[in-house]
């Protein structure tokens, strides 16, 4: 029997009826994913999110590339890249509590709440020498650098980053000045620091403390009111001898990775449970205790709540310090 033109055209629209099926009922996810961490290879958010990232891909049935995009103010263009990006839940931003200053500092426009937000935990900070430095104590270093202030480098990731806040207060609640050398994230610092292009710096103990127990870094304090434990080695806190710096420190850490918050709830739902159940691995719980982070595990709204405080603290703190570009009650950010 010949089927007619009319059988035939109908015939075609029920098979890519049938095809197309499948497709539309496809659950969140069907395809790859995409971790864009918005700092430098190497440092603490790419290190933590190519954990958890490699943790939360045996949840979930595609694999999840990381890779970096860098540069911009506080982590910017990583994260207007995300941002221009469909929001499907398909590319997620690897940030850090440093990101919430990007709006304050003028890399972009938008406040926090663009995100919807995972934390895995956080390190507290310090300040390090190189390892041939003359300076052996804290309180020589912010002496040298009362007496010629600017003549001493210090790097401390990038603009706007947590430990460039920490720097800056370090300087007002001491009295030093020191001449402040931006870098594209933690990593870069860091190398720069053992290459001796910089005299100073200042990231979390997670990140220097290879360095440290490799004798590449040399420790003077840590920037939190506890003393620091490496191996046995004891780094003193550097409230022990600046009671200042109880009006700027200490600021905490926040490193984990976020969706568009206009992603699909369905999307958020799924990345949720993954989330939580790589937090109770053995793995990432080993991977802390070595590494020296505190884990947190919150997400969404209760994440969504930590950073709001942190925006609205590191913005105000920014202001206090002089070092705003925009003024927070502009951006809609409260005091915090």
């Amino acid at each position: 029997m010949k089927l007619g033109l009319g059988t035939w055209g109908a015939l075609a629209a029920l098979s890519a009826a049938v095809m197309a099926a499948p497709a539309q009922a496809q659950e969140y996810p069907y395809r790859d994913i995409t971790t864009v961490v918005v700092w430098g290879a190497g440092g603490g958010t790419d290190s933590i999110n190519r954990m958890i990232m490699a943790e939360m891909e045996k949840e979930l049935p595609v694999n999840i590339t990381v890779t970096n995009t860098t540069g911009g103010v506080a982590g910017s263009n990583g994260m207007t890249y995300v941002l221009n990006q469909p929001a499907d839940g398909y590319t997620l931003a690897g940030i850090s509590e440093s990101n919430v200053t990007a709006a304050v500092q003028g890399g972009w426009d938008k406040k926090f709440d663009v995100w919807h937000p995972f934390i895995v935990g956080g390190s507290p900070d310090l300040i390090s020498v190189t390892a041939d430095s003359e300076y052996e104590s804290l309180e020589a270093l912010i002496e040298a650098a009362k007496n010629e202030p600017g003549s001493i480098t210090a790097a401390a990731s990038g603009a706007g980053s947590i430990h460039h806040l920490n720097l800056l207060a370090l300087e007002n609640g001491t009295g030093a000045k020191f001449k402040f050398v931006p870098y594209g994230g933690s990593g870069p610092a860091q190398e720069a620091a053992v290459a001796g292009e910089v005299d100073v710096i200042v990231t979390s103990l997670a990140e220097q403390q290879g360095l440290i127990k490799g004798g590449q870094l040399k420790p003077l304090a840590m920037l939190v009111p506890e003393k620091g434990d490496l191996d046995g080695t004891e780094i003193p806190s550097a409230f022990d001898s600046y009671s200042d710096l109880s009006k700027y420190l200490p600021l905490k850490q926040a490193i984990g990775f976020a969706v568009l918050a206009d992603a699909p709830d369905d999307a958020k739902k799924v990345l949720e449970e993954a989330f939580a159940k790589a937090m109770q691995s053995e793995k990432v719980k080993e991977w802390a205790a070595s590494n020296y982070y505190d884990l947190s595990g919150l997400a969404g709204a209760e994440a969504s709540a930590q950073f709001a405080k942190l925006e609205s603290n590191f913005a105000w703190t920014l202001k206090e310090l002089d070092s705003a570009a925009v003024d927070p009650a502009e951006l809609g950010i409260p005091k915090p």
